[in-house]
């Protein structure tokens, strides 16, 4: 008896979840946000639609301009605290976090045990 509704609890939660998935699925298939966690920095949710953030864009677009003119990531994120930015969440910027910023700015690039492999290379 027991098993029963576990296996009935089991099922409807996993009819449940595919719910939600194909829900997100069709959303984004129809252009809006299928609002998985907090919008990448530089974009939010207005009715339920991407839109750049105007604020935002303009502190990529310094990360950028640092960063293009050869400072690190440290050095930058340090630039960026120092003249009072502060990441989406409100918290100082890291390294990684101008890192992330880059990566979707430019694109990853592939990593193989350690390695940088070109695009050319792929």
């Amino acid at each position: 008896m027991a098993g029963d509704r576990a296996m009935d609890h089991d099922s409807i939660n996993a009819n449940f979840e595919d719910r939600l998935a194909l829900g997100r699925q069709l959303k984004a298939a129809n252009g809006g946000y299928a609002g998985y966690g907090s919008p990448a920095f530089g974009l939010q949710a207005v009715d339920g639609e991407l839109v750049e953030n105007p604020h935002e864009q303009q502190i990529i677009e310094l990360i950028r301009r640092h960063h293009k003119s050869g400072k690190s990531l440290q050095q930058v994120a340090d630039w960026l605290n120092q003249h009072g930015y502060t990441t989406k969440r409100g918290q100082a910027w890291q390294r990684i976090s101008v890192k992330r910023v880059l990566d979707r700015l430019y694109g990853k690039s592939p990593r193989i045990s350690g390695v940088i492999v070109t695009r050319s290379d792929c």
